[in-house]
């Protein structure tokens, strides 16, 4: 009895095997070389058009892959990938997109020379792993040694590929002055800076939880400066009202200060004409008994999400407090968060009178309007809970404000990181070189088939010096080739281990250093090293602008370990993630099913 076996019929395309594989591949790196050619500091830029003819200038690769309609599903993983390294770190965007495409492109080679795929995920994950911890163990560097001058540089590093790179000096003290300023400790005693991502809001007023960025237009970007308080992009209700309220107690509402309307479907009939005036005064008298009522409790600066009346507003006026109307929600939420108020949206209470307590309001040093550019804005200063500050970005045009806010984004992000985590590494493709040339030298060490994808591994790592020496018009064979020779010499010494320890300490305390020259034979077991010679090799990176070899840490060039750290992980998952999937299955829409519904 024979059986015959029956192909099942499926509605769609179906790819299996090494060409889904290889068109994942295309696809990623399609994606990658879009963002290649804008990293580093003399990375160039990219112009995006969307449908609606809005024109973005950026080369931050998050922003640029979001902006992407990308429809490849591997693709779409790369897109991912980058918002995701955003959300973490806040910079190194494009690198961890061009490391996946190298690990995915070199992974696929292996695939094709009959190495499975399995053993080629397991050799990932393990130099991943041994990639971290070298990290952590040999190129990060304490934050507290290098003082705040480690920030500073950090800020300038993330700036420096960006439109603002040219006046990073400026702009890094003002990152850092900014981050410092909102230092705060949690309920578990961890000292933390409460930076988020910068929301997307119309035109002027970009918002974060703890620095607000007021984009104007005018002035040069020099003229950009630091404002010590909590910014509102609105003004006073009336021109009468103080310009100045010192100390200050917020009220914050969230409903109408106008005069009282019936209910919609609510009748009243009425008999005597007279009554009609009455009705009318009693809905004016309930505005005035509310307004009174915040008066009694204290409140001397009121502030609401939705409207006042200007009939309202003269019992403002004659109390001396300062009235904002139609304020954001979300500014109120911060607002209240910061001065310790309560959002309040109704004065019921449990008995059903209209009650509002002295508990519900918020402190403050003072509140000021000040106008900033063409607007008015209400500086909310020396808040009871978090301390607040606001950045005020000058510039030509609205794409310029619009990088530059993009460029302090990732500076912020990054001097929290550096600060958070209190570990730094060298910038330049020092740490790739180093963490190629470890790997390299692991790689050999193992007698399975992860071998090969480990030496890959490393091999991939160089592309991001080679794409920096690129995109600096040098020479990128012959830079990475001493780049990695510096890096061979740090690793392969006879007393390497010793020396890669040594070598920070001679860095960061260089008068030691001399000792260690005298006394090197009781340590080297008389092998004599002369550490200045040798100092810092494991932090040599590159000099994009000379297209020379130098020690990047002692340069300033400087980047957070943490953001190393998650490039690789981040990278490395991306890669496993897309190399795994070996069928592709795309349905198509039944239109028969279409047509009977």
């Amino acid at each position: 009895m024979s059986i015959s076996a029956q192909t099942l019929d499926i509605l769609g395309d179906r790819q299996s095997g090494q060409d889904v594989r290889t068109q994942n591949v295309m696809a990623c790196q399609a994606v990658a070389n879009i963002v290649k050619s804008s990293l580093g500091p003399v990375g160039l830029d990219k112009m995006l058009v969307d449908d609606i003819g809005d024109v973005t200038i950026t080369n931050d690769g998050a922003t640029i892959l979001k902006m992407l309609e990308v429809e490849h599903p591997a693709a779409k993983v790369l897109v991912e990938l980058a918002e995701l390294q955003d959300r973490e770190v806040g910079d190194g965007t494009t690198s961890v997109v061009i490391v996946a495409s190298e690990l995915l492109k070199r992974a696929n080679d292996l695939v094709r020379n009959g190495i499975h795929p399995t053993s080629i995920i397991s050799g990932y994950r393990l130099a991943m792993r041994e990639a971290c911890k070298y990290v952590e163990e040999k190129l990060a560097v304490k934050v507290e040694k290098l003082g705040k001058d480690s920030l500073v540089n950090c800020a300038k590093t993330s700036m420096s590929s960006k439109l603002i790179g040219g006046d990073s000096d400026f702009f890094a003290n003002l990152v850092v002055d900014a981050v410092q300023s909102i230092k705060m400790t949690n309920v578990r005693g961890e000292v933390r800076y409460p930076i988020k991502t910068i929301c997307d809001i119309a035109n002027l007023y970009i918002e974060l939880p703890g620095i607000n960025i007021l984009k104007a237009h005018g002035k040069s970007v020099k003229d950009s400066y630091l404002l010590n308080g909590y910014a509102l992009n609105s003004g006073r209700a009336a021109q009468g009202m103080l310009m100045k309220v010192a100390p200050a107690r917020v009220a914050c509402l969230d409903f109408n200060l106008q005069k009282t309307k019936m209910q919609l479907g609510v009748q009243v009939l009425v008999t005597d004409p007279r009554e009609l005036d009455k009705i009318r005064q009693r809905e004016a008298d309930m505005t005035k008994e509310r307004i009174e009522k915040l008066l009694k409790a204290g409140a001397n600066v009121i502030l609401t999400t939705k409207g006042i009346d200007d009939m309202a507003l003269k019992y403002f006026v004659e109390a001396g407090a300062i009235a904002v109307r139609r304020v954001r929600k979300e500014d109120m939420r911060h607002v209240a968060k910061a001065t310790g108020a309560t959002l309040v949206s109704t004065f019921a209470d449990m008995e059903g009178e209209e009650t509002f307590e002295p508990s519900f309001l918020g402190y403050a040093d003072e509140v000021v309007e000040e106008r900033i550019a063409d607007d008015d804005v209400i500086m909310i200063k020396g808040t009871k809970n978090t301390s607040a500050v606001s950045l005020v970005l000058r510039g030509a045009n609205d794409y310029m404000l619009d990088e530059m806010e993009r460029a302090l984004h990732d500076a912020l992000s990054i001097v929290k990181r550096t600060l958070e985590s209190n570990t730094v590494v060298a910038g330049g493709g020092a740490v790739e070189s180093a963490l190629s040339v470890y790997l390299e030298y692991l790689a050999t060490t193992l007698g399975s088939r992860e071998q090969l994808a480990i030496a890959e591994f490393a091999e991939s790592l160089l592309i991001i010096p080679k794409v920096l020496a690129v995109n600096a018009a040098k020479d990128a064979t012959e830079l990475v080739a001493k780049l990695r020779a510096y890096h061979h010499t740090a690793q392969t010494k006879a007393d390497k281990k010793q020396l890669s320890s040594i070598l920070w300490f001679t860095y960061l305390f260089p008068s030691s250093s001399a000792h260690f020259s005298r006394h090197g034979e009781g340590m080297g077991k008389g092998l004599n090293l002369d550490l200045q010679s040798h100092c810092c090799q494991l932090s040599m990176g590159l000099d994009l602008l000379k297209g020379t070899v130098r020690n990047n840490l002692e340069a300033g060039v400087i980047e957070p370990a943490m953001s190393k750290v998650k490039i690789i992980q981040f990278a490395t998952e991306a890669a496993i993630t897309i190399l795994r999937i070996d069928d592709m299955i795309k349905l198509v829409k039944d239109e028969s099913q279409n047509d009977e519904q």
